[in-house]
């Protein structure tokens, strides 16, 4: 009787001795303690647990066992969705859909370059500045297309800012389909289309300027020397004057 007794007793003791290991296991991922718990993950998983072949599934999914291979983690979700493991099925869910949406995820990887933030009202083209202006209307208008292309500018400006860092920019259904590497790449490649959006508006921008300054310096000294010519001349009555003698002297000479 003793032995049925302790034979019954071994029996009931091992789903909960799986569930102390699952618990450890759960711990041990918590802690980021990956090695140790891919290693009683796998244990359980084996021996047929369906929460920690989930768990597996995730690590291989997402990488934290060691590597990202999802053929291992579809296997893995697999068997703990056939279980009823329904976390799992929603991973099976999604890995389809990410196969369905490849091309989405991939242009945010490496096909994104910005051109969104640099064109339509935020295109900003070039004002064209010419080497000097004489005439009061064409420095109205060189000025006003230079007030009107800074406006541009520091609207773009303000937008990218805005939109930092642009991994924002990335739809929710698609960052929800993302691995670990995955976003780590598409923040290293964003980052970098981020600081070419910047460079390149800075370089465009000085050019500009470079082209303002020489511009307003050129205009700025004719319009100087200009009025003081102007201020230099005779007055309006002396002026006259010396027109009615070039008339009178014309009129003589007939």
């Amino acid at each position: 009787m003793k032995k049925l007794l302790y034979a019954a007793f071994l029996f009931v003791s091992l789903p909960a001795a799986a569930a102390n290991d699952l618990a450890s296991a759960n711990t041990l991922f918590e802690q980021k303690r990956y090695t140790e718990a891919l290693t009683l993950y796998t244990r359980l998983a084996n021996a047929g647990n369906a929460d920690a072949q989930q768990h597996l599934g995730q690590m291989y999914w997402y990488g934290e066992a060691g590597v990202v291979d999802e053929a291992k983690a579809q296997a893995w979700f697999r068997k703990a969705a056939a279980k009823g493991n329904a976390v799992a099925a929603s991973s099976l869910v999604v890995m389809q859909q990410r196969t369905e949406r490849r091309a989405d995820i991939d242009y945010w990887l490496s096909g994104y370059d910005g051109s969104d933030l640099k064109t339509g009202k935020y295109a900003c083209p070039a004002p064209r500045i010419p080497a000097i202006s004489k005439q009061s209307d064409e420095i109205d208008r060189v000025s006003a297309a230079i007030a009107s292309w800074q406006s541009c500018y520091n609207g773009f400006v303000e937008n990218l800012n805005a939109a930092s860092p642009l991994v924002k920019r990335i739809p929710a259904d698609i960052v929800k389909l993302m691995n670990a590497a995955e976003t780590e790449r598409a923040q290293t490649h964003l980052t970098q289309v981020q600081e070419n959006l910047s460079e390149e508006a800075k370089v465009a921008a000085k050019l500009v300027l470079a082209d303002v300054a020489a511009w307003r310096s050129a205009t700025g000294a004719y319009v100087k020397e200009h009025n003081a010519i102007i201020e230099g001349g005779p007055s309006a009555e002396r002026a006259r004057d010396i027109e009615a003698r070039k008339h009178n002297y014309s009129q003589a000479n007939k």
